[in-house]
């Protein structure tokens, strides 16, 4: 079908060029012949001809490059073309609008060259500009939808929406789980982003050989799938990427300072490297740790001495939370569930750990 369209044009074309300049084409170079070889409509005849010959050599070339054209368009992601649509328009635009006046000047080449030359140069300008800031582009759109809404008079008032701040999720809490279980509570605000390159880090886990890694992965595709469908909270998907970086994580805190968002993680890494680039971050470790159950040095505490520990006579027992007791001389109550008196307790990056000995120990002292 395509090709039939540009051998029409092909036609079109030869016979509006043969009707305007073939009669005088033959009267320039003299041609003899009777008066109805110099009609319009034979130039008109002719040139349709001569195009639709030529068409059947370069139409198969023209088609092929409209459909390579088709090709990249259509794998491009939607934010590229958009921005590079927008970019090149505007362009275009303001190139006309800075060659109008100069038609006016009466000049042949400057009033018909020029202006030509200065659209094409706008727009090869604005489709790179577009195309190149999209990145920001799309910061504005997903700022705006997040800020929809907003009463002008709580930010008079000093109104700090950091609750209602992008929350940009890494791969590593969408496997994880249990951010969808903070979503469903309600204690998290805002808008939810995930971004391509995550989903595409977790679709190449999901397809791994190995089959820890795929189940892995499929845990957190059916995490987003349950957020974005069975939660009442606002849910985007961020379909640009930061092709000059390579790793995900640098993409994650490149995209969180584009957008002034949080990174919502529970790896320890990303963590740090967030705090170093001035980026907030919401790390679920951390949230976990902080609704654990206080426990104070005196307090008594029942539990089930499980393992040995590290040190000779200690014994190892957990809280319902996860939460590491180690049992100084609890080695002799093992598989046993006794009291225990707290003695300290010590809160590291990697959770809080508990040191107490048996009460009938510390009764005994």
């Amino acid at each position: 079908m395509l090709k039939w369209i540009v051998r029409i044009f092909f036609v079109v074309a030869g016979a509006t060029l043969g009707f305007l300049f073939i009669p005088e084409l033959f009267q320039m170079m003299s041609v003899n012949g009777p008066d109805w070889l110099f009609e319009p409509y034979v130039g008109a005849t002719l040139g349709a001809f001569v195009l639709y010959a030529v068409s059947i050599f370069v139409s198969d070339l023209i088609v092929n490059f409209f459909r390579l054209i088709e090709e990249t368009v259509v794998k491009a992601p939607i934010v590229d073309v958009l921005s590079g649509s927008l970019g090149l328009t505007v362009g275009l635009i303001t190139g006309h609008l800075l060659g109008s006046p100069l038609t006016q000047l009466g000049w042949e080449f400057v009033s018909n060259v020029v202006p030509i030359f200065l659209t094409i140069l706008m727009g090869y300008l604005g489709f790179q500009i577009g195309f190149k800031k999209r990145d920001e582009l799309m910061q504005l759109v997903l700022t705006v939808r997040s800020l929809k809404g907003k009463e002008k008079k709580k930010e008079d008032l000093g109104y700090k929406h950091s609750g209602k701040q992008l929350k940009i999720l890494d791969t590593s809490v969408i496997i994880d789980g249990r951010i969808a279980d903070i979503c469903q509570t309600g204690f998290l605000e805002g808008t939810l982003v995930i971004p391509g390159f995550v989903l595409e880090e977790l679709q190449h886990i999901a397809d791994s050989s190995d089959s820890l890694r795929r189940n892995r992965g499929r845990r957190g595709l059916d995490i987003l799938n349950k957020i974005q469908k069975e939660l009442p909270i606002d849910v985007e998907i961020y379909d640009g990427d930061f092709e000059e970086i390579q790793e995900v994580d640098s993409k994650l805190v490149k995209l969180a300072k584009l957008t002034s968002g949080m990174v919502v993680t529970n790896d320890f890494n990303l963590n740090k490297v967030c705090d170093l680039q001035g980026v907030q971050v919401l790390n679920i470790n951390d949230l976990a740790n902080a609704v654990k159950p206080v426990v104070l040095p005196g307090e008594q505490l029942q539990v089930l001495v499980i393992k040995d520990g590290k040190e000779h006579h200690q014994g190892v027992a957990y809280l319902d939370d996860g939460t590491m007791i180690v049992v100084e001389g609890g080695r002799e109550f093992m598989h046993k569930k006794i009291a225990v008196v707290v003695t300290s307790v010590l809160q590291t990056s990697a959770g809080r750990m508990i040191f107490a000995k048996p009460a009938s120990l510390e009764e005994a002292l």
